[in-house]
């Protein structure tokens, strides 16, 4: 049996060894210099659903958008128009253990999260009019799953929350990529090193403001949610996403779970590796 730990190494070296892909258009959603979304159009130039990109890396400072763009600029090869929607992340404070930069900020990650996805419909009109915002998918990979699956739940957020929608986002669906799906199972596994804990503030924090940030706490949604993921995975373990599809089916809506023999946390979001493709068809599967 391959070392895990190797393996882990070598897949994350594959996805990262491609040279960054510049985008077509850049947008700005607000004055932070994070506030921006990239824009890809569809490479066969006709008009297509619109994709929305969320990066992972832990919700931490040092993971930008920019170790996803060739997994970005494939879907656009595929046809789809995408945006790759950059946000707010920690800061480079070492947390109380010693881990490294601290995840996500609170609750400026939620806010732009929030704010990219409200402005998108209007940012493409100009910066991509051959994508179609009636037929949009959200996708993440990672943490970038967490938000994806949030941002599709706005809808079903407690009374009161600033990020709270009177309706549904107009979506065909979310494609989550080894979410971070289920905050109390990603607790108990220690997932990316304390991460979850660090996103809603540590300690003090986390009991208060899980209800608002755990998509497994917020369900159903009632918009359709394939979930993909390695079964070789040991960044955010199998585990996880099967508490999320298990919470969902308790509240009474059924989620898609494609897992992957012999896939790990990283072929996911690398062009040259099966599972991408897998991906894009999910995600073709919601679109069209």
């Amino acid at each position: 049996m391959p070392d895990p730990v190797a393996r882990d190494a070598a897949e994350e070296a594959s996805a990262l060894s491609h040279p960054p892909v510049d985008p077509d258009s850049t947008a700005s959603y607000g004055d932070h210099p994070d506030q921006v979304v990239d824009f890809y159009a569809p490479r066969g130039g006709d008009r297509a659903p619109l994709v929305v990109v969320l990066h992972g890396g832990a919700w931490r400072a040092p993971y930008d958008r920019r170790h996803i763009t060739p997994f970005v600029d494939y879907l656009a090869r595929r046809g789809f128009a995408v945006a790759s929607v950059e946000y707010r992340r920690g800061g480079e404070i070492p947390s109380p253990r010693g881990e490294g930069p601290v995840a996500g900020r609170w609750p400026e990650t939620f806010d732009d999260v929030a704010t990219a996805l409200d402005a998108l419909p209007g940012l493409a009109r100009t910066h991509l009019p051959q994508a179609d915002p009636r037929r949009t998918v959200v996708t993440g990979h990672s943490a970038g799953g967490h938000l994806a699956l949030w941002a599709a739940a706005r809808h079903v957020l407690p009374a009161g929350a600033p990020w709270r929608l009177d309706a549904p986002p107009a979506l065909r669906g979310v494609v989550a990529l080894a979410p971070i799906a289920h905050f109390g199972r990603a607790v108990e596994l220690d997932v990316c090193g304390g991460a979850v804990r660090q996103l809603l503030g540590g300690d003090a924090g986390y009991e208060s403001r899980a209800g608002h940030a755990d998509p497994a706490a917020l369900l159903p949604t009632g918009i359709a949610t394939a979930v993909v993921q390695g079964r070789e995975d040991s960044v955010v373990p199998q585990a996880v996403a099967e508490a999320y599809v298990d919470a969902a089916a308790k509240a009474g809506e059924m989620v898609g779970l494609t897992l992957l023999d012999g896939v790990g946390h990283f072929p996911l979001i690398d062009p040259a590796a099966d599972a991408c493709a897998v991906v894009a068809e999910e995600i073709a599967q919601l679109a069209w």
